[in-house]
């Protein structure tokens, strides 16, 4: 494309959209519907200058002008309870749903690891060795030691928050650093399997395994799905990169990146649960199978919420992206 001439060619329709835009009055209808074709043939245009010959200060203008346009053509709209409920009964579990084939092969895969390292640990006291002394070991396993002091080491809703901010800032990192080809992804799940094999590990060894899960199981389970949930849709943003199928790599990263933000707000959610389970069930004076039972509960619970709600909003064209009259207009592309 020659940049000069296709600049001649419509710069008249460029100005007289942004006159039309600039003006006091109240359009009248043969104006409004000029602007509507003058927005859409620029929108047209951007779409072609940034895919065939882009210029900084070109585009931007342009990109302001099809932004002033898109408002004026659509109105401006805010933020309403109804877009809170759509978010949590449909966009939410369908973004989440329609990453199962991310998360649940990241959630087995993860498991089966940690318990191998953790069987690995428990079963070799060489290796108990180079995580810490003897004395040291029998301290955190030891009844009343620290693994089991640790949850009620700290007032009960500071512990809450405190557990709730460290999660959602593992999943966030997890959704925004899967961008860097899931490698950073692959890691901060490793570490997250390794803490829990090493505490798997070390109570199993001491004769507490028992105990152990009944520490860890009634918030653990929520608290983890939500972990690999983030994981496995940070992959799968990853190998968009990659592969972004029959859509242009920019507008898939960018369809898979606003669900993924989505996802971390929709996370922080679950995982306040999980922390609000670990500061308030896990330290408390319940019995061991009705804080487990209260972990499964809240599982189970988030399980129907994806596979029954969202998999009925994901069938019926939910993708958890923003509403369709909120997206940027696009070009169709060749295959």
């Amino acid at each position: 494309m020659d940049l000069d001439v296709f600049v001649s060619a419509h710069r008249a329709e460029w100005d007289r959209l942004d006159a039309l835009l600039r003006r006091q009055r109240r359009l009248n209808g043969a104006e409004a519907d000029e602007l509507v074709a003058l927005y859409q043939r620029t929108a047209t245009h951007l779409s072609l200058i940034q895919s065939s010959a882009p210029d900084p200060q070109l585009t931007g203008r342009l990109s302001q002008l099809v932004a002033r346009a898109r408002s004026a053509v659509t109105g401006t709209r805010r933020a309403s309870w109804r877009d809170v409920a759509r978010f949590l009964g449909q966009g939410f579990p369908a973004a989440v749903y329609r990453s199962r084939h991310w998360w649940v092969p990241t959630a087995l895969i993860s498991t089966a690891i940690a318990i191998v390292l953790g069987w690995w640990i428990g079963t070799h006291p060489d290796v108990q060795s180079t995580i810490a002394a003897p004395s040291q070991l029998r301290e955190l396993t030891r009844p009343g030691g620290e693994y089991e002091t640790y949850y009620s080491s700290h007032p009960a809703a500071s512990f809450a928050a405190q557990v709730w901010t460290n999660n959602a800032r593992a999943a966030a990192m997890c959704l925004v650093l899967g961008v860097f080809l899931g490698l950073p992804v692959l890691w901060i799940l490793f570490e997250n399997m390794l803490n829990l094999a090493v505490g798997f590990g070390l109570m199993s060894s001491a004769g507490r395994l028992d105990t152990f899960l009944g520490l860890v199981l009634p918030h653990g389970l929520l608290e983890l799905t939500a972990v690999f949930v983030a994981a496995g849709t940070g992959l799968r943003l990853g190998w968009t990169l990659i592969d972004p199928g029959p859509r242009s790599r920019r507008t898939a990263l960018a369809e898979e990146g606003r669900a993924a933000v989505a996802m971390a707000i929709g996370l922080a959610l679950v995982l306040f649960v999980s922390g609000a389970i670990e500061g308030f069930v896990t330290p408390s004076g319940l019995p061991t199978w009705a804080r487990i039972g209260i972990g499964v509960a809240a599982e189970l619970a988030f399980l129907a919420y994806v596979f029954v709600l969202g998999g009925r909003a994901a069938r019926a064209g939910e993708t958890g992206d923003l509403e369709e009259a909120e997206r940027s207009a696009l070009v169709p592309t060749a295959a």
